[in-house]
């Protein structure tokens, strides 16, 4: 039928109306969607202060609340606009406990606005669906059933539990730490229910490796020749051992035997198994140890490919096909693919074989291939993930791997040797993976029990026994299942947190190296509160979620205990934090003796030290004080100025030549020095009436993009002179190989910007008539149009939309570029310069 389809008022959403028929009655529909998860939780306003919160009492004393996970996207009142006026809502959120979570998010905030239900009429419902296509979504709009509230309460408790117990070690650590010592390299030393005990499995190989100590051990080999020019290389049946003088025994027995004995003959016909239906986890791991792809990589092209419609649900613990799946039908869409058409088209017409019995968790189906699809269609990692998926899933319907194994047992002398050889009979599903193949080997003699053959060589081997070797990605992940460390979504989310937080180093082989930082927090924790780091709690944890999921457990009853083994263990961690502090002297330097000197101390004149590793911050050694500087970007002294405030060394910021600067001062970055000032605001926020530096005295206008900000004057950009919004990313370039330019006291009739005085060299001066100094507002003055260039964000004055006062309208200009200039044709008359906008 007719579809008409439109953006939301959020701009990220669109919305699809149509008219068809709903439980046998004709209907108007809404569709739309929502971005992730609609709400977050999180304290309420004073308990986000890390200054004024005791993290103790994030446990149990602070409140929380539901917020917009994304406030820009302004969904609640997006859904609420939409859902206005409606009779019946169907949920076609994730058939997961997440998106169960997500569908009561959504009803909270449309069902105050639908219309009332009468009586005791149904007006809520779920679709289930494991995959986006025709047959699926019918399915599922033909057998609609109900949101689960105990699924979405299991979710409730984890985010509860992961923020409380988060937040409060992670802030107690963080603050510790940092405020003693100079290189940890890291802005944020956090602990996590899950990530901490994924961090602990790749120390604990760490250690291993670093325990390790390789023993000297010897083998016997020996080769036969059956024939003049070949030979065979035989295996010594006791394997090694590890007493020099005993090998060497065995050695002087065996020489002594001129030929080799064929003590028996065996010939068996074996089975390599076809692969179980792919899951969440199974996939994680190919992709990591195959394809070079990360979890957190992996996932999120699974989802592309998920809601592209090429692959079935991501997200599932099972591993095997449901008694109504239509393996045919998904397998009949492969047929003209070049890679696989030949495979497809003989299983289909001498009949598929039936998919080995696997686990099913009740979740969904497994992860298969919903429709045909081409490597330019996909490209790079989303092929050759849907590739993977794809012959994977034609692998479970394939037969298996047959092959014909044969032993041959020698005797030299006294020992035993064994020579195995395999023949492939029957490639089956290696021929769509081939790199499950049977190996190619040497071809074994025809022999009989009792023939003798030449002995070529017999040699002592010596070797030595060697470490472990860190853990892949592949390999964690499967730990983390096998303790029940997170769950088939949030298993990547933990591995790449701990990368992330600078715990780990990912080395070739996607291996995950532990770094000093996240070897001595997981050591500290041992020595304090093993339980903290291994895996035995959290995954007691989640078998509780799992009961609340299933309607066997209280959900306040959960949260409650949990949190009070938490809280127990919180304050015995930090009654006991010199332990892991003993480990931390060993590794990193305090604050005095880290950093470069810089700029001085208002409070004793001395240098304060410039402590570059994250989060970088200025140390006064003398006061013992410690001050935060804004981060991602170089911090220099400013010219050796001081703040007239407080008599600190101003430093400057920038994020590079292309990019902000702005002077601060450290005390006032700290210390917020008036009231209508934050903590973290630089000398362009100032409100200082007289500084030379401040937002008073810099301050040319108001941005041009954003709500708040002002287009501040960078005095130290000359003479690629250039103003920068105090707030966003705006930075307008203008008099370019100016002297000078300075913001004037005067302001522009038009628009209330301040006015500005350009100074220009003689032999440059791009001014009509050879002049070289004007003054005039850098928006309205015809002279300044072609000197001045935006950058970073197109936009136009707030002015230029009628010219009725400073704040009157905002907008932003069609047909626009970036870089563009300021109404580069000049205006006839001032109506025409009030219109004037970047284009």
């Amino acid at each position: 039928g007719n579809m008409s389809s439109r953006k939301g008022l959020n701009g990220a959403c669109s919305v699809h109306e149509y008219t068809g028929s709903f439980i046998g009655q004709s209907a108007h529909f809404k569709m739309t969607s929502v971005c992730g998860h609609v709400m977050t939780l999180d304290f309420i306003g004073k308990y986000n202060s890390w200054d004024k919160v005791d993290p103790a009492e994030l446990f149990s004393k602070a409140p929380t609340e539901k917020k917009e996970a994304n406030p820009k996207l302004t969904m609640v009142k997006f859904l609420q606009v939409e859902g206005r006026g409606c009779d019946c809502i169907v949920l076609w959120l994730d058939c997961d406990k997440e998106g169960e979570n997500i569908c009561f998010e959504v009803l909270d905030a449309v069902l105050p606005v639908m219309n009332k239900p009468r009586s005791t009429e149904r007006t809520i419902y779920r679709a289930k669906f494991s995959s986006i296509t025709d047959t699926d979504i019918c399915n599922a709009m033909n057998h609609l059933g109900e949101p689960n509230r105990n699924e979405a309460l299991s979710v409730d408790a984890r985010q509860e539990l992961d923020l409380r117990i988060g937040c409060a070690f992670t802030r107690f650590q963080t603050k510790y730490f940092q405020g003693k010592y100079g290189n940890l390299d890291s802005s944020l030393i956090s602990f996590g229910p899950c990530q901490t005990p994924t961090l602990g499995f790749c120390v604990e190989r760490h250690d291993k490796i670093q325990s390790f100590k390789p023993e000297t051990y010897w083998v016997l080999q020996a080769k036969v020749n059956p024939e003049k020019e070949s030979s065979l290389t035989l295996d010594w049946d006791r394997v090694r051992v590890f007493d020099r003088e005993v090998a060497q025994m065995f050695l002087n027995i065996t020489k002594m035997a001129k030929e080799a004995k064929v003590e028996s003959v065996s010939k068996k016909e074996k089975v390599k198994q076809r692969p179980l239906a792919l899951n969440t986890v199974e996939m994680l791991r190919v992709a990591s140890a195959a394809l070079g792809m990360g979890p957190q990589h992996a996932m999120q092209i699974a989802e592309r490919l998920y809601t592209q419609g090429y692959i079935s649900y991501p997200r599932t613990e099972t591993t095997h096909y449901p008694e109504n799946f239509d393996l045919k039908g998904c397998l009949r869409q492969q047929a003209n693919n070049p890679y696989w058409a030949e495979t497809v088209k003989a299983l289909l017409s001498e009949g598929i074989n039936r998919p080995r019995k696997g686990h099913d968790a009740g979740d969904h189906p497994p992860i298969t291939p919903m429709r045909a699809a081409t490597e330019a269609e996909l490209g790079g990692d989303g092929w050759r993930l849907y590739e993977y998926i794809t012959r994977h899933f034609i692998a479970t319907v394939s037969a298996d791997c047959k092959y014909l194994q044969t032993t041959i047992s020698f005797s030299i002398g006294p020992e035993r040797f064994t020579c195995i050889g395999k023949v492939v009979t029957s490639p089956g599903f290696t021929e769509i993976m081939p790199w499950h193949c049977i190996p190619l080997e040497e071809s074994l003699p025809h022999c009989e029990k009792g023939d003798l053959f030449p002995i070529g060589e017999i040699k002592l081997l010596e070797k030595q026994t060697s470490p472990p070797d860190y853990l892949t990605e592949a390999e964690l992940i499967t730990l983390m299942e096998k303790h029940g460390i997170g769950t088939d979504a949030s298993i990547p989310v933990h591995i790449n947190n701990i990368c992330q937080r600078n715990y780990v180093t990912v080395e070739s082989g996607r291996r995950l190296k532990p770094t000093n930082l996240g070897i001595v927090l997981v050591h500290g924790y041992y020595k304090i509160d093993a339980e903290l780091v291994l895996p035995t709690i959290r995954s007691a944890v989640e078998k509780q979620l799992n009961l609340i999921a299933l309607g066997k457990a209280n959900y306040h009853q959960v949260l409650e205990h949990t949190l009070d083994i938490f809280k127990r263990k919180f304050h015995y961690f930090v009654d006991s934090i010199a332990g892991m502090d003993e480990l931390m002297e060993v590794s990193f330097s305090p604050l005095a003796a880290t950093g470069k000197p810089l700029s001085r101390c208002g409070k004793c004149h001395r240098f304060m030290k410039y402590i570059q590793a994250k989060p970088s911050r200025l140390h006064c050694s003398h006061c013992d004080d410690t001050y935060s500087l804004p981060q991602n970007g170089t911090i220099k002294l400013y010219k050796e100025l001081r703040c007239p405030l407080d008599d600190f060394e101003l430093v400057l910021w920038s994020s590079g030549s292309r990019g902000k600067s702005y002077p601060l001062c450290p005390y006032c970055y700290n210390h917020p020095p008036f009231r209508d000032m934050k903590k973290g605001m630089g000398c362009n926020e100032c409100t200082h009436p007289t500084c030379q530096h401040s937002l008073s005295m810099l301050g040319i206008g108001q941005c041009v993009e954003c709500e708040n900000g002002v287009l501040v004057l960078d005095s130290t950009s000359g003479p690629k002179w250039k103003m920068a919004c105090n707030k966003c990313n705006v930075i307008v370039h203008f008099f370019e190989n100016a002297h000078k330019v300075r913001v004037s006291p005067e302001t522009c009739d038009l628009c209330d910007a301040a006015l500005v005085d350009v100074d220009f060299n003689k032999a440059k001066s791009p001014l009509p008539g050879d002049e070289t100094q004007h003054s005039g507002c850098v928006f309205c003055d015809p002279v300044f149009q072609d000197l001045v260039e935006l950058k970073h964000a197109a936009m136009r004055h707030p002015m230029h939309r009628g010219g009725q006062g400073k704040r009157q309208g905002r907008g932003r200009g069609k047909g626009r570029r970036p870089g563009g200039r300021l109404n580069p044709k000049k205006p006839k008359d001032k109506m025409a310069a009030l219109a004037a906008y970047f284009v």
